[in-house]
């Protein structure tokens, strides 16, 4: 596998005309070298696959990145990396152009002088994932499904925003969660307009909507899935609300599918909450306006989020990880999206 990926990223280093690339991001580190630690860099040349990181990792990269040589560092990450590449002779080298700190950018510099840095972009080579990618995702959306159906036996009202975080997180990490995938977001009552309202110590009460948006991560890969539910009986609104959500969510994954843009896929759930007088609806390809995903492909990965965010009120929004395949979308997160009306 490591192969395999190497070779992808040489082939982009001679359509670049780049001698060697830097690789910095924790996410292609793992996806290059499959090592799974922090304080590391990469640096690959068409010749030479080295993990650049100091005594506390050596042993953990020489186990996790058996295709790559591990070179312990004393003076500095960034100066062994350019000891490196100094030895290879390398005058064009890339970095990531969406990942690298301006003071590391001009540290490199300085250290590889009459060098020329060539900015790189990585990610696409991540998009379509293969059979073990997939494989980790499903898990980790099958674990992130289980803390759903779990926390829906337990919600009531006067329990705490933050205690519906906790009780999420701890039940994923007992399924084999590393952590979670991000900030985990519960939104109950007027808070539900917030579209990214972290969990807070407010009491969630009888007749309000909940919104969860929570993911697990299952060998550093992340499942992303939102409900939102009803402690006690919904109104007229939040039925209504809800029911347009909901199709505007079914539109989107119908439209799901090989050659698809990511710009067409959130058009069509866009246009069907527009219908109902509701306007509004992550690493690409990403659904949304500014999607920069042309075509989706087979063995991409997406997530299929409209929701409807309304100040003083509340909000509803529903949101599946989805699987690109040939003959169209497969939902990775498989939990009920009928409106959940909890016994209070």
């Amino acid at each position: 596998m490591t192969r395999r990926r190497l070779s992808a990223l040489r082939a982009l280093l001679a359509e670049q005309g780049a001698d060697a690339v830097i690789v910095n991001r924790l996410a292609n580190l793992q996806y290059f070298s499959g090592f799974r630690g922090e304080d590391a860099l990469l640096v690959v040349s068409g010749r030479r696959a080295i993990l650049v990181t100091d005594s506390r990792y050596t042993e953990q990269a020489a186990a996790e990145a058996p295709g790559f040589e591990v070179v312990e560092q004393k003076d500095g990450l960034w100066q062994k990396a350019a000891d490196c590449l100094k030895e290879q002779g390398a005058k064009a080298i890339g970095f990531e152009e969406n990942g690298l700190l301006f003071c590391d950018y001009r540290r490199a510099g300085a250290l590889l002088e009459r060098v020329e840095l060539k900015p790189l972009r990585l990610d696409p080579l991540r998009q379509v994932k293969d059979a073990e990618e997939i494989s980790c995702i499903r898990e980790a959306c099958r674990i992130a499904d289980s803390a759903f159906n779990d926390v829906l036996r337990w919600l009531r009202p006067g329990i705490a925003e933050r205690e519906v975080a906790a009780r999420l997180e701890r039940f994923m990490q007992e399924l084999g969660s590393e952590r979670p995938a991000f900030p985990t977001i519960v939104a109950s009552g007027s808070r539900g307009s917030l579209a990214h309202g972290v969990a807070t110590e407010k009491l969630i009460a009888s007749g309000e909507f909940v919104t969860m948006d929570f993911g697990a991560v299952f060998k550093g890969y992340h499942s992303d899935i939102t409900r939102t539910v009803c402690v006690g009986r919904a109104d007229e609104r939040q039925r209504r609300v809800y029911a347009a959500v909901l199709r505007a969510q079914m539109k989107g994954l119908s439209e799901v599918r090989a050659g698809a843009s990511g710009k067409d896929v959130d058009r069509a759930a866009r246009e069907c909450l527009a219908a109902e007088g509701l306007a509004e609806i992550h690493e690409e390809p990403r659904l949304s306006p500014k999607s920069t995903c042309e075509h989706l492909e087979p063995g991409m990965l997406v997530t299929v989020e409209p929701g409807v965010y309304i100040p003083g009120w509340g909000g509803v929004r529903i949101e599946d990880t989805v699987l690109v395949t040939e003959s169209g979308g497969e939902r990775l997160t498989t939990s009920g999206k009928e409106l959940v009306e909890l016994a209070v």
